[in-house]
């Protein structure tokens, strides 16, 4: 206790210093052998500076006048003075119609882009003429949202969950004093694991997103306290069992160290096939995600038990357990209750409750055929209000779509004009432009006569070389983050071919995508296969584990159908990044085996000494309620990411939701027991020692 006192006393404050080593740059999570990481780490060559551009869009109600256009066009030295702003702003530009101007201003990126935005945004607020409106948006500015939609991870994230599981649990022990104990116990076992992921991230050794840490915080809470509950629920039977609480400690460490070990080893395993994920994010969260389950195991094991041990029965007045001699060698099974009934049930109608739950999960499955999970527009990551969104939506009416949102292609010298022109063949670019130092702009234009005068009467700049390369920038018609803009950058690197590189946004999402694609196809499978080989040695069987992996796995399939109709029909969501199916299974069959793994265990335990389909009837009443329980509070601090604003954790909060419920309820309660008196002696081939 003493040492995980200290450890939470110098873990406690990191919860606030988490966004010194966090970043949401999506460029900066890409593989670096990706064309899109290959542009951005030469950008700065060319450019001067890697900073991030920010769109300023000012929109007036009608035409504006000279007033108001006098007055922007002092902005760009106003803008120049501010904290976070690096190099020339570029002088302010009017649309066609005269009813808006834009500026580009360059945001450091090596700074708190979050904090950077909202300082432009109040002062531009300030600064703005009177009858005009003022919005921030391109890279820097959606940048900007989702550090917005972040910020409550470490204070509304955490509240939401403690609380949810906090009830949760007064409600299951009717104790006032057991809930706090569990509460304490993955407290301890967040703190533990944010001092070690933050030193990690401080190092460079992974990067830390915002995303990965509300997954972090939530994982360890919901991990840690299913732990617990499973340890309470042996120390509560051990009590019964045993006189003192050494004797009941000692019991219930035997009896739940091989499940919890067993179970976080598998939910550990799982999250570290994401280490063979292309995209850094996917790959920081296999390791990160891991030691939050090394600490929630080490708090179930040790704190818990010391903490138990420290109080004793009292830890579950006023329901106290008590030792009864003639309680000792009894059977555990509950007498009364849902947890009596409901193995009786399934031993007397085992055959027709397996054949209707598989039907069941099948026809949900079906709805896997609608799943959208080819990617989403940047602007549509954001759930609620979004001035980026907004602004870029405004921007397109009046300017070309990809404005501040360059499509940049890198080539050599020599073929200068020829990939210009390949570029301006595409009807959905509006212009090119190549990167001149000579320029007050940083760039001058490019048409089919070759590079042209920034405007009339203007000296001749010469592009800025580096290696014998040139930077070329072209302007989309189309928003970046659009599927025509995407298409366009996919066609744009067939034409120019391998010599040349095409970066910028829209070649980040397009490379994020396929990235992803390719690691749902790899890491998929292999999950599966890592799982199936610890199930086998688990329980030294064969049928069984192929039983249990093949039940998750349907399980996970009738919960994406399920997801896919919900989001498309009733959310009417845009669609689902690539990585959320892939995350989902990581979740889903690591934590839902979880359940079997608890289940199976105890299943094996009382199967040695009454036989298989006893043993089945016995486990699963004896466990029945503990899993219940430990799945309604996972499903609970999953769904507790939906606070967050941000719709990857949206889609994933009800994934694991449903599917830990789906798993729980359905598949754990009632398919597997139900297989397992189909089966009897059989699902424990090749072991002898089981009797039917």
């Amino acid at each position: 206790m003493l040492v995980w006192l200290t450890v939470a006393a110098i873990g406690g404050p990191y919860f606030g210093k988490v966004s010194e080593v966090s970043s949401n740059d999506p460029t900066a999570y890409l593989p670096t052998t990706a064309e899109a990481t290959q542009v951005q780490e030469r950008l700065s060559d060319f450019l001067g500076t890697d900073a991030i551009p920010a769109v300023v869009l000012v929109l007036g109600n009608g035409t504006l006048s000279d007033a108001q256009l006098q007055e922007l066009e002092a902005w760009p030295d106003e803008l120049a003075e501010l904290d976070g702003v690096v190099g020339e702003v570029s002088p302010a530009i009017p649309s066609e119609d005269g009813v808006a101007v834009q500026l580009f201003v360059p945001i450091d990126s090596t700074a708190n882009v979050g904090e950077t935005i909202d300082g432009l945004r109040a002062d531009l607020a300030e600064l703005a003429p009177a009858g005009t409106e003022v919005y921030v948006t391109g890279p820097a500015g959606f940048t900007g949202d989702l550090v917005s939609a972040f910020a409550g991870i470490d204070g509304i994230l955490l509240l939401v969950a403690l609380l949810a599981v906090f009830v949760i649990l007064v409600i299951v022990y009717r104790s006032p004093l057991l809930p706090l104990i569990v509460l304490s116990t993955s407290l301890f076992a967040l703190c533990a694991a944010l001092l070690t992921v933050w030193w990690i991230a401080k190092a460079g050794v992974f990067p830390l997103s915002g995303q990965t840490q509300g997954i972090l915080f939530i994982l360890v809470i919901g991990a840690a306290t299913d732990y617990s509950l499973l340890y309470i629920a042996r120390y509560r039977e051990a009590l019964r069992h045993h006189e003192t609480r050494a004797q009941a400690t000692r019991a219930a460490v035997r009896g739940s160290l091989e499940p919890i070990l067993a179970s976080g080893g598998t939910v550990i395993a799982g999250l570290l096939m994401l280490l063979l994920s292309e995209l850094e994010s996917n790959r920081a969260l296999g390791p990160i995600a891991s030691i939050g389950i090394v600490f929630a195991i080490l708090a179930a094991l040790t704190l818990l038990p010391a903490l138990l041990a420290l109080v004793g029965r009292v830890a579950f007045w006023p329901l106290m357990p008590r030792y009864d001699t003639a309680d000792v060698n009894a059977d555990p099974t509950p007498t009364r209750g849902i947890w009596a009934r409901v193995p009786r049930f399934v031993e007397r109608r085992a055959r027709p409750i397996w054949i209707i739950s598989v039907l069941a999960l099948l026809l949900a499955s079906l709805g896997v055929l609608q799943l959208k999970a080819d990617g989403v527009p940047q602007s549509e990551l954001v759930l609620g209000g979004s001035e980026a969104r907004t602004g870029q939506q405004l921007l397109s009416e009046h300017f070309p779509g990809g404005s501040g949102s360059p499509v940049y292609v890198i080539t050599d010298e020599s073929r200068l004009q020829e990939v210009a022109d390949l570029i301006l063949a595409d009807s959905r670019i509006e212009s090119v432009a190549v990167s001149s130092e000579d320029s007050p702009s940083g760039s001058v234009p490019v048409t089919d006569d070759g590079v042209q005068p920034l405007f009339p009467g203007a000296p001749a700049s010469d592009p800025t070389v580096s290696d014998g390369e040139v930077l070329l920038q072209g302007t989309l018609a189309v928003a970046p983050d659009s599927a025509e803009a995407e298409d366009t950058v996919r066609e744009l690197r067939t034409a120019v071919g391998d010599e040349a590189l095409v970066g910028g946004t829209t070649a980040t999402a397009v490379d994020t995508e396929a990235a992803s694609i390719r690691d749902r196809t790899l890491i998929i499978p292999l999950v599966l296969l890592v799982i199936l080989v610890i199930l086998m040695l688990l329980l030294r069987a064969i049928v069984a584990p192929l039983l249990l992996v093949g039940t998750v796995v349907l399980s996970f399939a009738a919960t994406m159908g399920v997801a896919a109709l919900v989001f498309n029909h009733v959310f009417q969501m845009p669609g689902a990044d690539p990585a959320v199916p892939l995350f989902g299974f990581v979740f889903l069959v690591a934590l839902g085996i979880d359940y079997n793994i608890f289940l199976m265990t105890r299943v094996r335990e009382e199967a040695l000494k009454v036989g298989a389909r006893a043993g089945m009837s016995r486990g699963l009443g004896i466990t029945g309620g503990v899993i219940t329980s430990a799945g309604v509070v996972l499903a609970t601090t999953f769904a507790a990411l939906s606070v967050i604003p941000i719709l990857f954790l949206l889609q994933l909060a009800f994934i694991v939701a449903f599917g830990v419920l789906l798993d729980t309820i359905l598949v754990r309660s009632l398919l597997v027991p139900a297989l397992g008196h189909e089966l009897g002696r059989a699902m424990w081939w090749p072991a002898r020692k089981i009797r039917s």
